[in-house]
């Protein structure tokens, strides 16, 4: 189905950056919002999402494997 929508210039402007950055499109990107807003999102498309988010936000750990002791470590 196809809606039509009515945005302010600046927001467009603003989504299709975001959605350039992100390789997809503004419909997809509102597409993901809504799924998200009613809880529709499937299991894939939500581990795609965290994935994504992963690879661009990166860690702190300089690539060095973590063991569980010294994760827990100080912890009560």
């Amino acid at each position: 189905m196809n809606i039509t929508i009515s945005l302010d210039d600046q927001l467009l402007e603003r989504a299709r950056k975001l959605a350039a950055r992100r390789g997809t499109s503004v419909q997809e990107l509102f597409r993901s919002y809504l799924e998200g807003l009613v809880g529709q999102q499937s299991g894939e498309a939500a581990a795609s999402e965290l994935l994504e988010l992963m690879n661009q936000r990166g860690g702190r750990s300089g690539g060095r494997r973590i063991q569980r002791e010294e994760a827990y470590e100080g912890r009560t």
